[in-house]
C-alpha cells in the first residue's frame, strides 16, 4: 500500500499514512488523534515546480556547477 501525507482540517495535524487508494479517494481513513474522515492531501512540490520557480535554474547549481541536469 502506498504512503500518503495528509492533515487534518480538524485538529490540524499532519500524517504520513499507508492507505490504499480506494479508502484514501472514499475518505475512510480516520485521523489518528480525533477520528475525523476528513483529512486533506498534503501537496509537495515537484522538480518541475522548483525548475519553474527558479527561472529555469537549478536551485543546486552551486553543488551541480556546469553538468547540470536540472535546467541550469
Amino acid at each position: 500500500m502506498p504512503f500518503y501525507d495528509l492533515r487534518c482540517p480538524i485538529c490540524d495535524k499532519a500524517y504520513n499514512i499507508s492507505a490504499s487508494m480506494a479508502d484514501k479517494t472514499e475518505k475512510r481513513i480516520p485521523c489518528p488523534d480525533c477520528g475525523s474522515f476528513e483529512l486533506e492531501t498534503i501537496y509537495k512540490g515537484s522538480p518541475a515546480y522548483i525548475k519553474a520557480k527558479s527561472g529555469g535554474k537549478c536551485p543546486n547549481r552551486h553543488v551541480c556547477g556546469n553538468g547540470c541536469h536540472h535546467g541550469g
